[in-house]
């Protein structure tokens, strides 16, 4: 089984790269459809699933995954709870034993043991807002400004919930086995050779 996780700045074109890779590798693709696990198993709505592990304040509470979840005092118990689906419904997909690409929600630290070939996507601000404004549709236009911000609180949010998983630095470069900086790039032009040095890491691997 290949597992490929990708993490990524707001903006950057991970997920984009993500679905490329899987069509062409041939593997599955998870992103979304683990909010909509998590929810189907929590018989809540996937929009109250979504914000809720999207726009927490994890960096309010004392609590790490790395020491104990006993003090649920701490958080209030829907997110510990969502949490704790989120990281069982990620494990559960490695279980079936087939290859896949992960965007996203910390797969690269939950799933550690299977050995994954993780990716960090990143680009230039510039390069950011001008994916995201060509991919906007009209009636979510931004400005630039309101566009940095939404960047910095989304990447906020996902580096303290990788802090909760493993003390580790988002981002932090040793942490991944690639990590591709897509400023000057279109993603449909990159996803082939970021194909083929996976399966070249993979290859080595076997």
């Amino acid at each position: 089984m290949k597992i490929i996780t990708i993490s990524r700045e707001f903006g950057s074109g991970g997920r984009e790269l993500g679905k490329r890779l899987a069509n062409i590798m041939n593997f599955d693709y998870y992103d979304s459809e683990i909010i909509a696990a998590v929810a189907k198993k929590s018989g809540l709505d996937p929009n109250y699933v979504e914000d809720k592990l999207n726009n927490h304040g994890w960096h309010n509470f004392p609590i790490t995954f790395r020491s104990t979840i006993g003090s649920a005092t701490y958080m209030q118990s829907s997110k510990v709870a969502l949490l704790l689906e989120q990281k069982r419904v990620i494990e559960e997909i490695a279980t079936l034993g087939k290859n896949c690409i992960i965007v996203g929600r910390n797969a690269d630290v939950i799933l550690k043991k299977y050995n994954p070939f993780n990716i960090f996507v990143y680009a230039a601000v510039e390069a950011k807002i001008k994916r995201c404004t060509e991919r906007a549709s009209e009636s979510k236009q931004l400005t630039e400004k309101d566009l940095v911000q939404k960047m910095k609180e989304i990447d906020k949010i996902r580096s303290q919930t990788r802090d909760i998983l493993s003390g580790s630095d988002w981002g932090q470069r040793d942490a991944y086995h690639l990590t591709i900086n897509t400023s000057d790039w279109d993603i449909k032009d990159l996803a082939p050779a970021v194909a083929a040095f996976a399966n070249s890491w993979f290859g080595r691997k076997s």
